[in-house]
């Protein structure tokens, strides 16, 4: 599991990191169980401030991804996949291959991906 930031991105650097996390946690790279890094370790790897790393825990968890505890850490939550079919998982991940070699930026990726499902209904 890897997380990295662009911090050129007009996206904010917490919002990064919450959607590479819960996009690791719904592709199942993270498992129910599994434990996050902890606050300070990640913010340090990423170069950014504990608050940051922090704010992207607590809306994690406010969507009922992980869970926090004191001397335990943040840990995925069971059941908190959407439960993704293997071939759709494997379409997303075809995707992402095919946009990569387009020379998108994720930012273009995920735009791309929201304006498809406004343009279905969805």
């Amino acid at each position: 599991m890897s997380v990295t930031l662009d911090l050129l991105a007009a996206t904010p650097p917490y919002e990064q990191v919450r959607a590479q996390l819960a996009g690791h946690i719904r592709a199942g790279a993270l498992q129910p169980g599994d434990k996050l890094p902890v606050v300070r370790a990640l913010a340090a790897d990423l170069g950014v401030a504990t608050n940051t790393v922090a704010r992207a825990y607590r809306e994690l968890e406010a969507g009922g991804l992980v869970t926090t505890r004191r001397r335990v850490g943040t840990i995925v939550q069971a059941g908190s996949g959407s439960e993704v079919e293997p071939a759709l998982l494997a379409q997303a991940k075809a995707f992402a291959r095919s946009a990569r070699v387009a020379g998108l930026s994720d930012d273009e990726t995920i735009d791309l991906v929201r304006g498809a499902l406004s343009a279905s209904g969805g």
